[in-house]
């Protein structure tokens, strides 16, 4: 590292150089704005979550300005709250830790479409026997994203099977 001098003026001898003990912040600012640019990019798209394949529906998106509580059920049948993993006796205390017990809190339940219908009607019984009462299940809008004329009734149509 280099380090600067300056010149003091002593007395008899002429001036003297003496070394400059302090440091340059100006680099570490600079440093530190650009890692600030590059969290503040990337925090957003690690917000993926627990992956789970959703059924696709044709109800329409409900537009909520708070942001819900996620519960996820995975193909294998493990529940999380947001991304980290929960049994189902631990499910209810964690809630309430998590809400501070206020009941009117929304609450997502996603479970993927290999799960059985009963483990999801189990998690779903659970925090509503809890006290919540906003709870909803979570599908995936079908490809084309657009809801029918008709309200979202069921198409007259066999579906197809996806590979």
């Amino acid at each position: 590292m280099a380090a600067t001098l300056i010149q003091v003026k002593r007395g008899r001898g002429g001036p003297r150089y003496t070394p400059l003990s302090e440091i340059n912040v100006t680099p570490f600012v600079d440093v530190m704005l650009v890692l600030l640019i590059v969290f503040m990019v990337t925090a957003p798209l690690l917000t993926v979550g627990v992956p789970v394949d959703l059924p696709k529906t044709q109800a329409q998106s409900i537009a909520d300005p708070d942001e819900p509580l996620v519960i996820s059920i995975n193909a294998e049948g493990v529940i999380y709250i947001q991304d980290s993993p929960v049994e189902i006796g631990q499910l209810v205390p964690r809630l309430r830790a998590i809400t501070e017990s206020k009941p009117d809190t929304r609450i997502f339940v996603r479970g993927d479409r290999a799960i059985a219908y009963g483990r999801i009607m189990q998690v779903m019984g659970t925090v509503n026997t809890a006290g919540f009462q906003r709870v909803a299940l979570i599908a995936e809008l079908p490809k084309g994203g657009e809801v029918p004329a008709d309200g979202g009734a069921a198409p007259e149509t066999e579906p197809q099977q996806e590979n």
